[in-house]
């Protein structure tokens, strides 16, 4: 198949034909799924998750979970 004279619209609907002729309709919204773009900003979420910790402090905390308990 020459995809090259398709439309971009074209390949879309063909290649979300195929996917539900190989995966179902289950599979094909799990496939798509994966590529969603989401919302919010990743980075600023992960500094409130994270806090102001820096590396040394994070070292730190990590020395005192691995230290034996008394």
């Amino acid at each position: 198949m020459v995809t090259v004279s398709l439309t971009d619209e074209e390949i879309r609907s063909r290649g979300l034909d195929a996917l539900a002729r190989e995966l179902g309709p289950a599979g094909l919204l799990r496939f798509l799924k994966q590529f969603e773009r989401g919302h919010g900003d990743y980075s600023k979420e992960r500094h409130k998750w994270l806090g102001e910790d820096s590396v040394r402090g994070l070292v730190g905390q990590i020395r005192r979970k691995r230290r034996p308990a008394r």
